[in-house]
């Protein structure tokens, strides 16, 4: 089965064709009749400035999720920050629940490196993922609020997440450049889950602030574990040894 770094016929880069791509570069130079970048900038300027926002934050739909909007508001406090942030929070783990069922499919159809995952590893990650929906979910009841609401954050991370889910479930790629995808959601599912805490600490709710550092900590450990196979798995590839961690330079 062919590889992707296999040598093959790749026409993407100019220099595959050097008569034809010089007659290219002198059009461009001679013939270019385009839109000023400024007046692009400007139009984007004004656009973003009368532009409705992406959505908004419903009003809470119990009794008890109300009052405590109303304290935390003479408190100088806005719980639907936290909200939104929960929103957006429950829509990126609904898209890393996604991700890894992908990448199980991806791993089915692979030849696994060495040092690569393992399945039972994959469906670990893929049920965490699954529980933690589940715990953001939770809290957004909490709050009196809908957990079906797509709040404004939420929306942006659904968009944002689409070429991720898009990149994993083409037939074309591997399980390493999908797990390259999986790394990238980690990283910034990682930071989401320190903001959380936070918002949630600073708010006053310390024992939904608890669930969520549980949930952070399974997190880290997905994040060392995909650095881990991606790194062993190109670096076996590539055929270089790995540089033990106390022999590496400062960073």
């Amino acid at each position: 089965m062919k590889e992707p770094t296999d040598t093959g016929k790749n026409r993407t880069g100019i220099a595959s064709s050097p008569i034809d791509s010089k007659r290219t570069i002198d059009g461009a130079q001679v013939g270019v009749v385009g839109t000023d970048g400024r007046l692009l900038e400007a139009e984007r300027v004004a656009w973003s400035r009368t532009a409705e926002p992406l959505g908004s934050v419903p009003p809470p739909l119990t009794p008890k999720g109300a009052i405590k909007t109303i304290i935390e508001k003479l408190q100088g406090h806005e719980v639907n920050v936290l909200i939104d942030k929960l929103g957006e929070r429950l829509q990126f783990e609904r898209t890393g629940t996604r991700i890894y069922e992908a990448v199980l499919a991806k791993f089915d159809a692979a030849d696994v490196h060495e040092g690569g995952p393992t399945r039972a590893e994959l469906e670990q990650f893929h049920e965490e993922e699954r529980r933690h929906f589940i715990l953001v979910r939770d809290a957004i009841r909490q709050l009196g609020g809908d957990p079906t609401v797509v709040t404004p954050c939420a929306d942006l991370v659904a968009v944002a997440g689409l070429g991720w889910v898009q990149a994993v479930t083409d037939p074309r790629t591997t399980l390493t450049q999908a797990l390259d995808v999986v790394l990238i959601a980690e990283l910034a599912d990682n930071d989401g889950w320190h903001l959380l805490i936070d918002l949630a600490q600073g708010l006053g709710f310390r024992d939904m602030a608890a669930e969520f550092r549980g949930a952070l900590a399974e997190e880290d450990a997905h994040l060392t574990r995909v650095r881990g196979w991606i790194t062993t798995t190109l670096l076996g590839q590539s055929g270089v040894v790995a540089t033990p961690p106390e022999q590496r330079p400062p960073a």
